[in-house]
């Protein structure tokens, strides 16, 4: 595992802008950590990597945000369990397909899924350890 410490929310937003540098088809993140740790906020780094210029927010009610491709090419789907408890309800929800997608999946709230990793998985555990600073930790 890789630990790094992000001292704001715009170190946050390079990071996941970093990410989207390396990203390939087929790549899923999973989020896990606290509301309010800054798992969206990776998000719209990755998203802003990516060359998506659209608005990004949690899709705590929805489930699924697509957003279209950018200058990547690559588009990003950003999904959120946070509403789902289980693998039977994640089968539901019909979000099966987005563990192997043509593009990239980010996944918050991933520990609600217990069943088989996607092949090309990142997880990725946001601590808040202070007002600004957060502990991020992340590998295969």
């Amino acid at each position: 595992m890789a630990t790094i410490i992000s001292n704001s929310p715009e170190e946050t937003l390079a990071l996941g802008e970093s990410w989207a540098e390396e990203a390939q088809p087929g790549w899923v993140i999973g989020l896990e950590g606290d509301l309010g740790a800054g798992k969206t906020q990776l998000v719209k780094g990755i998203a802003r990597g990516l060359g998506i210029t659209e608005p990004v927010t949690s899709p705590t009610f929805t489930l699924v945000s697509e957003y279209e491709c950018g200058k990547s090419q690559l588009p990003l789907h950003h999904l959120d369990f946070y509403r789902l408890e289980n693998d039977e309800q994640i089968l539901t929800a019909g979000l099966e397909p987005y563990f192997s997608p043509e593009g990239i999946t980010v996944i918050e709230w991933v520990n609600r899924w217990t069943g088989p990793l996607p092949t090309y998985y990142r997880h990725v555990t946001i601590t808040q350890t202070g007002e600004t600073e957060r502990r991020i930790e992340y590998g295969a």
